[in-house]
């Protein structure tokens, strides 16, 4: 296999190690801003050079971001090139653009570290969805805001405090907005969601609170009650309906998800045979992540199809048919069992927002 590879920052130089101690696969090209030192392939400035290169066939995309990570993954496939990407942003707001390109060009699309990080995770619900039925996907699918809640769980310390520690140690951007608004949870549960139900749902179809409203006193107030903050992403199926949202929720202390610390992810499927399973490890990280890249690069040299699920059946997301228990505080006033729908809960949500007055909510788990 020979590999042209776009970017060379944590997740691209981790996976051009771990692809030069292999003899099937061959970074042939590098694309860079700047010649690099430590690479020893052939490093361009031109994306044109990979995608005209008839000995590269995979395309291996880690720079991230929407452009021009889209113009060169629709070129590559294109001119009959397979494509490895890690870019939630990109598969989640292009997901049937892209499948349908992969398809008609006969060329494989595989992006298993889009969600989970290095957990495989999308590679598994694909092969589930093959023998069963899945009706719901949910969990922690981003490692920052579970540092984050975690940290604050332990130390008592204030959102803002832990926030700066987050940064500091690298796990939330200088801009953490994708990550504590719930925007980076919500592009992998649309991504998760498509491939668990076979459906092509879009990202404004699913809402996001993120936890940036939360405080110390919240936090304080959940252990009094033996309870445990985190941010869920979540999506069920019951009959044609379709439920999806990103969304602080409250688990007892003795729940399997309230014992996921630090930057972990655990992420759950529900499906009609199997029942629960669950799969936890490492959400990001350079080395975890670029594992995956390269376990997609194998299965693509193994000859898989173009794309985890060829199905792309029309779907809305329907938050008004779920009904859960919500704490909500809004300014100073607490309610600790608020019933309403997903929809509600969100609606409610964005007037505070607008208003810009202090809010936060939690969704209560049923475990």
């Amino acid at each position: 296999m020979k590999i042209g590879l776009l970017g060379y920052g944590t997740v691209g130089s981790a996976f051009y190690a771990l692809a030069r101690e292999r003899a099937d696969t061959q970074v042939k090209k590098l694309l860079v801003l700047e010649r690099l030192p430590g690479p020893d392939c052939e490093q361009v400035t031109d994306f044109g050079q990979i995608a005209r290169d008839e000995e590269i066939d995979t395309v291996v995309e880690l720079i991230g971001g929407l452009h021009p990570a889209y113009e060169f993954v629709t070129e590559a496939m294109r001119r009959g090139k397979n494509v490895v990407t890690a870019n939630k942003l990109l598969v989640s707001a292009c997901y049937g653009e892209l499948i349908a390109l992969a398809q008609k060009q006969g060329v494989a699309l595989r992006c298993t570290a889009a969600a989970g990080g290095g957990i495989p995770w999308l590679r598994c619900l694909s092969r589930l969805a093959e023998t069963d039925a899945i009706d719901e996907v949910s969990g922690i699918m981003n490692g920052s805001t579970n540092f984050i809640l975690s940290a604050m769980t332990q130390s008592g310390e204030d959102y803002n405090a832990v926030l700066l520690e987050a940064q500091r140690l690298g796990y939330c951007e200088a801009d953490p907005t994708a990550d504590v608004g719930g925007f980076d949870a919500q592009r992998k549960l649309v991504i998760s969601a498509n491939i668990a139900f076979g459906v092509s749902l879009r990202e404004a179809e699913v809402p996001c609170f993120g936890i940036d409203g939360i405080t110390a006193k919240d936090i304080a107030y959940f252990k009094e009650k033996g309870l445990v903050c985190k941010l869920i992403a979540h999506a069920q199926k019951r009959g044609g309906a379709i439920s999806a949202c990103v969304e602080p929720m409250l688990f007892p202390e003795s729940a399997q998800m309230a014992h996921v610390g630090g930057p972990d992810n655990l992420i759950r499927l529900h499906a009609g045979r199997v029942g629960w399973q669950s799969f936890s490890g490492a959400g990001a990280g350079g080395f975890a992540t670029a594992s995956n890249v390269l376990a997609d690069c194998l299965e693509v040299k193994g000859g898989c199809p173009s794309f985890y699920t060829d199905r792309l059946d029309p779907a809305a997301v329907d938050n008004e048919t779920l009904t859960q228990r919500y704490y909500v505080r809004a300014v100073d006033t607490v309610r600790e069992d608020a019933e309403m729908t997903v929809a509600a809960a969100h609606r409610l949500a964005a007037e505070y927002r607008a208003e810009k007055t202090p809010f936060f909510m939690a969704a209560l788990s049923e475990e």
